[in-house]
């Protein structure tokens, strides 16, 4: 059995109800497994230890949403939205998601992952461990299953855990412009199909909203993602309330993310579910948002909340889990501890997984992060500023 001691740590536990859960001294771990957080057991003093000088420990970072494997940039829009052009002009001149669409489609999974990659290795070095890998941009069955093939492959090549979620409902392509059923119907169910059959695909996503599915068309893709057993999720009330939130937990999803516009009735229908609120603060602060989530009726609710970067090349070029955490605090009023639960134990929930991450508890598994800070606060506190020393047990 191979046993560790990291000795002298300032461990901030993120157990349920605990707060930070603040305890000092050591972690053991045995065989992958945290063993003990505490006190050094008796028969554990003769074991190697490793001396950390009070450093801060948490549980290793989950960025439960992310879109990070696409094709080329979309820079040329963002200069264009800051002279003043709208979202049509941009459209019009072969901008928005057709762009994104048109480079992904033209490259192969050996580029796709080439491009992926430098995204990744900046989430690991700010102490990612886990990381949820959408589908999307590729919007035919070869392209969508193209893009969870980089993404498993990007999980073999780092030392991370990847989630992937089958997104095909994330757009009408414009071969399909006012068929959405068509598109269902011909590339997002059986698409699906072929992705769950080549094990691809973790968990179902969707877009709900004016520009993309209807609760009525998303409801068709989850009765087929309930068919085959996976659990599902859903981008909502992002632009409008079209009821997405209350869809999506009539379904058990294991979380709604973005929620700008979410009312009390869809704060409670996710409350009786136990479905996660995911917040994007990324995407709220670089298309320049004003109506922000309801975060004090989810909080009123004892909802989960969960933080997410959201990286993607249209709305949310973000690969720092750390400024999220910080935009949580300064735009939607997060406290830093909710900050760091968002990014940790309701992370883990989020994504089904919090009965083996997201808290540094006894039996989960040992994947933690060492910060060169004393308070866990300084997290979301420093912009531009990566204080980790070492992340520690990351899967491989």
């Amino acid at each position: 059995m191979a046993r560790l001691v990291l000795d002298t740590l300032r461990i901030a536990t993120m157990a349920p109800a605990a707060g930070w859960g603040l305890v000092d001294g050591a972690i053991g771990i045995e065989d992958g497994r945290i063993a003990f957080v505490g006190a050094v057991p008796a028969d554990w003093r003769g074991v190697e230890r490793e001396d950390f000088g009070g450093r801060l420990a948490t549980p290793a970072l989950i960025d439960c949403h992310t879109h990070l494997v696409f094709g080329g940039n979309r820079a040329k829009e963002f200069e264009m939205r800051l002279e003043g052009a709208t979202y049509e002009e941009i459209a019009r001149a072969g901008g928005g998601i057709v762009s994104t669409v048109a480079q992904t489609r033209a490259l192969t999974e050996d580029e796709l992952v080439a491009q992926a990659l430098p995204r990744l290795d900046a989430m690991l070095a700010e102490g990612v461990a886990t990381v949820e890998i959408k589908s999307g941009y590729g919007l035919t069955i070869a392209d969508e299953l193209k893009m969870l093939r980089v993404a498993r492959r990007l999980g073999e090549l780092r030392p991370v855990r990847v989630v992937t979620s089958w997104l095909a409902a994330h757009a009408v392509p414009a071969e399909y412009k006012g068929r959405a059923e068509a598109y269902l119907d011909d590339v997002v169910l059986p698409g699906l199909d072929a992705a769950h059959a080549e094990g691809l695909v973790d968990a179902v996503d969707g877009f709900c909203e004016g520009i993309a599915f209807s609760p009525a068309q998303m409801s068709r893709v989850f009765d087929h993602a309930r068919a085959l057993g996976l659990p599902v999720k859903l981008h909502a009330e992002q632009l409008s309330n079209l009821g997405g939130a209350k869809l999506a937990a009539s379904y058990g999803a294991l979380s709604a993310d973005h929620l700008e516009y979410l009312d009390a009735a869809g704060v409670a229908a996710m409350a009786a579910s136990g479905t996660v609120a995911v917040l994007l603060p990324g995407a709220y602060y670089f298309l320049r948002e004003t109506q922000a989530p309801p975060v004090a009726l989810l909080r009123e609710a004892r909802l989960p909340i969960a933080v997410a970067t959201d990286c993607n090349p249209g709305s949310s070029p973000l690969a720092s889990p750390l400024l999220a955490m910080n935009m949580a605090c300064t735009l939607f009023r997060l406290t830093p501890q909710e900050a760091l639960a968002g990014f940790t134990r309701n992370a883990a929930r989020a994504l089904g997984l919090q009965t083996e991450i997201g808290t540094l508890e006894q039996g989960k598994r040992a994947e933690i992060a060492v910060w060169d800070v004393a308070d866990p606060a300084e997290l979301a506190y420093r912009i531009g500023f990566n204080p980790l020393h070492r992340l520690i047990g990351a899967a491989a």
